[in-house]
């Protein structure tokens, strides 16, 4: 069985209407596992969306909704040790090294779901299969 992970801006795009929704959308399993980062992420990332008040509650409450229905990876010492060794070796922004280590310490195969290209070569690097756009 495969492992599904959403990095941030997959956990997002299913909120918006975008290209990426829809890639999303149909990578979206009962058993999502997400980074315990991207509901911190994803929250700050809503005022760049847009600047209408009421569409900025509505996406958090769906965001938050959503939330509830995913598995979440601990940002746990573990984690950031891998985070740590992956910033040692590939070019990465702290963030996507811990959405990237949270995901790695998933059972075999992983799908990893990223609208992000900067975590595209190293997901691939690590074995992960890629699903964007």
């Amino acid at each position: 069985m495969t492992t599904t992970f959403f990095d941030t801006s997959a956990v997002v795009a299913l909120h918006v209407v975008s290209a990426p929704y829809s890639v999303a959308r149909d990578a979206l399993q009962k058993t999502t596992c997400v980074s315990a980062l991207a509901l911190t992420e994803a929250l700050a990332v809503i005022a760049k969306l847009t600047d209408e008040a009421v569409l900025q509650r509505d996406i958090e409450d769906a965001i938050r909704l959503q939330w509830d229905r995913y598995s979440v990876v601990p940002i746990d010492q573990r984690c950031l040790d891998r985070a740590a060794e992956l910033l040692r070796q590939q070019p990465l922004r702290l963030a996507d090294a811990l959405h990237l280590a949270a995901a790695d310490r998933l059972p075999r195969p992983i799908r990893f779901v990223t609208f992000d290209a900067g975590q595209i070569p190293v997901a691939l690097s690590l074995g992960f299969d890629v699903v964007s756009t």
